[in-house]
C-alpha cells in the first residue's frame, strides 16, 4: 500500500499518514502538540470562553472539547479507522446535546478520506459547529511553497482575528494569480480564513521541484482556513463550516454564523479528502 494512517482513541485524531513510505503529517512537539484535531461542537474560540444556549451559560476552550476526549474505536484496519464519542456527563456540563459523533478515516488508493457524522440523540434541536486541523509537513519559511486554487478566485472573502475573535475589519486579500504563496510572515496574524469560496479544491505545491505534494478536497464546507506558527516546519489546511464568534457576538450560540442545526433523531455528514503524490 502506498498509503499507510496511524490515529489514536484520544480525540479520535489521526498521529500519522505515510505516503510510500514518507511521513505526510506533522510529529513535532515544539511548535504543536497536535497533529489533525477534530473541532467540535465549536470551531475557533467563543467570546470571553462562553456562550448561552436556550438561555443557558456554557463554557467551553478554543475548538471545542472533542479533540480532548477519549473515544471508542469501532474498527481498524489496514484501510479504515473508525471512532465514535457519545455524549457524557462530562460533554453535557459543557454542551447541552445528547449526540454521537462518528469520525471514520479511509484510504482508497492515494486518497485519503475523512469523514464526520453527527447524529442528534436529543429530544431537542441540536445546534453544534464543526470542522478539521490537519498538519501537513511543509517547511513553508522557505517561501518555496503555494496553494494553488483549482478556480478562478475573484470574490473571496478574507477574515481577519482580533485576540482569536473575527474581526470587523476585513482581512487583505492575499491572492495573486489565482494561488496563495507561503511567505516567512504569513501566518504573523494567525490563521487565514476564507469564505465565498469558488473552488472545492486547492493544491498544496512545492515550487522549487515544480512539484504537486498534496490536493485537498473540501468540497461543501464554507470556510477554508491555512494556519502555522512562526519557522513551524508544518501548513494546516483546515475546511470548517463555521469560525469564531465575531467581536461583536452577542453570545447566543444559536445566531452564529452558518451554525449547523440538526432537528432530533436526524444525522448529519461531511467529508473531506487528501490525494497525496
Amino acid at each position: 500500500m502506498n498509503l499507510q494512517i496511524s490515529s489514536k482513541t484520544q480525540g479520535a485524531e489521526l498521529i500519522s499518514i505515510k505516503f510510500k513510505g514518507k511521513e505526510m503529517l506533522h510529529q513535532g512537539k515544539e511548535y504543536w502538540n497536535r497533529h489533525a484535531p477534530i473541532l467540535f461542537p465549536i470551531v475557533g474560540q467563543i467570546k470571553n470562553g462562553e456562550t448561552k444556549i436556550n438561555n443557558k451559560t456554557y463554557k467551553m476552550g478554543q475548538h471545542g472539547f472533542a479533540r480532548d476526549m477519549e473515544f471508542q474505536e469501532l474498527e481498524k484496519t489496514d484501510q479504515v479507522h473508525k471512532y465514535v464519542l457519545k455524549s457524557n456527563s462530562q460533554t453535557l456540563e459543557k454542551f447541552p446535546f445528547k449526540f454521537e459523533l462518528y469520525v471514520t478515516y479511509t484510504i482508497n488508493k492515494n486518497k485519503l478520506i475523512t469523514e464526520y457524522k453527527v447524529i442528534n440523540k436529543d429530544e431537542n434541536k441540536m445546534i453544534f459547529g464543526l470542522g478539521g486541523h490537519p498538519a501537513f509537513i511543509c517547511d513553508y519559511s522557505s517561501e518555496n511553497y503555494e496553494i494553488q486554487f483549482e478556480k478562478n478566485e475573484d470574490n473571496i472573502e478574507f477574515l481577519q482575528l482580533e485576540n482569536g475573535l473575527i474581526s470587523d475589519k476585513p482581512g487583505k486579500n492575499i491572492i495573486n494569480s489565482n494561488k496563495i504563496e507561503l511567505k516567512k510572515d504569513s501566518f504573523i496574524n494567525d490563521a487565514i480564513i476564507m469564505k465565498n469560496i469558488k473552488s472545492n479544491k486547492v493544491i498544496l505545491k512545492d515550487n522549487l521541484t515544480n512539484k504537486e505534494i498534496l490536493k485537498f478536497d473540501f468540497t461543501g464546507f464554507p470556510y477554508l482556513a491555512l494556519w502555522s506558527k512562526k519557522g513551524a516546519p508544518f501548513v494546516c489546511i483546515e475546511p470548517w463550516f463555521n469560525t469564531a464568534d465575531r467581536i461583536d457576538s452577542t453570545g447566543d450560540f444559536e445566531e452564529k454564523e452558518n451554525i449547523i442545526k440538526l432537528d432530533p433523531n436526524k444525522e448529519f455528514s461531511c467529508k473531506y479528502t487528501v490525494e497525496f503524490y
